[in-house]
């Protein structure tokens, strides 16, 4: 896909307005009653400069109310138009927001493995927010001022069109010194939102593991990251603030050349002798009016260019591709057998292969061990079922159907999923448990849930039993309970697929006999694939299956492979002789 351009990104970006017109049109309204008013207070001038000279001072109750109403018709223009515009503005970044992160739901697994956290929450909090300066103070910006500069540039023709002229002759390098300064700005704005990111991905990494941190002693190298992490962003700051401070007073010294032959020209004989004394005044009022409206009209081009920047990175995640789901059959109640053959997979074309034409079948209703080293290849494997990875060679199969033909939604209902590094979120016990599409389950399932996989041994201890507030990710439980909510949650989902990723990894001696006796239960009339390196916990397994590089290198029972003293053997001996 070749970049867009950023006449077509803002132009993208003014779409999420579309749906709020009516409110464009009524600032659009209120902003041309501003710019008018702006022109009115020059032709009120001209007639109190008249009527001075001319003595005509009945017409001094005329004025009065004239000026009234000009600063009424200012104020009102003023609310109405920022009123509408800050609404159709947070409603259209609202809907940025929403889009972007429904957006995030859908791509697949790889892209978050690629990307970086603290990048993606800068983008949907930094960056979008960016985006309101330009859909908001930009566009309010330029209608209000603009409108402005058309009713005093209307005026001033109107007065004297050969006079004002002059001051059109400044435009084509007003014209310049804003591109030149577009191309910086929007160079400069990308540089602060990635910077932006750094110190996001800087600071979440350090809170996150702030015990890390202070065991392994790496305060100081954690703050020195974040300092030149937010010193990039320092600098990169003042490199925009360089260009804008530049831009404004080129802008101003060009109008001011513009006024200075204005007046020199102006105040010529033969120009006086065609105007009237009101009317020049007016005039170089109007031409001394239109001077900030221009000023403010060049600033508006620093918060577009932010608001393109930033458009630009949300409208790369937004293009991004989904998760591929050419699947077409809806399958339900599946009895579970899962074969693979010839199955081969790398993570990308220039890697070694993490799975290497693996070829076995797991009955329905049985229990597979998944045991070998680290690299072996066992998460890849199981990875792949749920397919939070594709692109596999071979065949994989679930009851005989290619899981590929299977939509996403219905083969990941048939999977419930217990992993090494448990995800909690912000809520209660009971919000944990039945998260997601279960959370309409009955209180009973939750606490039969609950009682199943031992967390009513810890409830009793906590404020509000069921209840409690647990924190972000599970702050306040230790790991051990974490993890037995993690299993609640897959037993209440009772699917007929069962994936436990180091289930018990986190449980002391005591607890982890008592999830063993659990899931010796929950294993029970669904197929479970068990990865394991504590190979105590996996001996009542039907079938072992150890891996070695991406390779089955043996199969079999606990009893069967020990027999066979073979690499199963030698890793439950090295195991028993750590353990003793």
């Amino acid at each position: 896909m070749q970049p867009q351009t950023g006449f077509q990104l803002y132009k993208r970006l003014l779409s999420y307005v579309g749906p709020y017109w009516f409110g464009f049109v009524l600032s659009f309204i209120a902003y041309a009653g501003y710019g008018a008013s702006q022109a009115a207070s020059a032709k009120w001038l001209e007639m109190v400069v008249n009527a001075v000279e001319d003595g005509e001072f009945e017409q001094r109750a005329l004025l009065a109310v004239m000026i009234v109403a000009i600063f009424f018709m200012r104020g009102a223009g003023t609310f109405i138009g920022t009123y509408s515009l800050a609404y159709i503005a947070r409603q259209a970044i609202h809907g940025l927001r929403v889009d972007l992160f429904n957006k995030l739901q859908t791509l697949p697994v790889s892209y978050f493995a690629q990307g970086k956290s603290g990048q993606m929450l800068a983008k949907l909090t930094y960056n979008v927010e960016q985006v309101t300066e330009a859909v908001t103070e930009a566009v309010k910006v330029a209608l209000r001022e603009g409108l402005t500069v058309i009713g005093l540039f209307g005026y001033m023709l109107y007065i004297n069109w050969k006079l004002t002229l002059v001051f059109v002759a400044a435009a084509p390098f007003m014209g310049i010194v804003v591109m030149i300064a577009s191309k910086r700005l929007r160079r400069q704005s990308r540089k602060i939102q990635e910077s932006v990111g750094d110190i996001t991905d800087s600071a979440s990494e350090a809170i996150k593991g702030h015990q890390i941190v202070r065991i392994f002693g790496g305060a100081n190298f954690e703050k020195r990251r974040f300092h030149e992490a937010s010193d990039r962003n320092r600098r990169q700051f003042m490199k925009m603030t360089v260009t804008q401070a530049i831009n404004t007073p080129m802008i101003q010294m060009l109008v001011a050349l513009a006024l200075a032959a204005l007046m020199f020209i102006a105040m010529h004989p033969e120009v006086m002798a065609g105007m009237s004394t009101g009317g020049f005044v007016a005039f170089l009022t109007a031409a001394g009016l239109i001077t900030k409206p221009l000023r403010l009209l060049t600033d508006v081009n620093s918060k577009i260019q932010k608001g393109i920047a930033a458009s630009e990175s949300v409208f790369e995640i937004l293009d991004a591709s989904d998760e591929i789901d050419n699947g077409t059959r809806r399958i339900t109640g599946v009895q579970g057998q899962i074969c693979l053959e010839n199955l081969s997979f790398k993570y990308a074309p220039d890697l070694p292969a993490a799975l290497n034409n693996l070829n076995f079948c797991i009955p329905a209703n049985t229990t597979v061990a998944l045991v070998g080293r680290s690299g072996s290849g066992k998460s890849t494997l199981v990875s792949l079922l749920p397919r939070f990875n594709d692109g596999w060679e071979g065949k994989l199969t679930l009851d005989g159907v290619p899981i590929e033909e299977v939509t996403l939604q219905s083969l990941r209902a048939q999977i419930a999923l217990v992993n090494q590094q448990v995800v909690l979120f912000n809520g209660t016990i009971a919000d944990n448990i039945a998260y997601g599409a279960m959370s309409d389950a009955s209180r009973e399932d939750i606490l039969a849930a609950a009682e199943a996989a031992h967390v009513t041994e810890f409830l009793d201890r906590l404020p509000n039993g069921l209840d409690t507030e647990i924190g972000e990710g599970g702050v306040l439980l230790s790991g051990g309970q974490r993890q037995r909510i993690a299993i609640a949650r897959a037993i209440l989902k009772n699917a007929p697929i069962l994936i436990l990723d180091e289930a018990t990894s986190a449980l002391d001696t005591e607890s982890e006999r008592h999830i063993q006796a659990a899931l010796d239960e929950v294993v029970k009339g669904r197929t479970t694939l068990i990865i394991a390196h504590r190979l105590s916990t996996i001996e009542k397994a039907d079938m072992i299956v150890v891996m070695e590089h991406g390779q089955i290198v043996e199969t079999g029972t606990h009893q069967t492979l020990l027999e066979q003293d073979g690499a199963y053997a030698q890793l439950h001996r090295m195991q028993f002789r750590d353990e003793v």
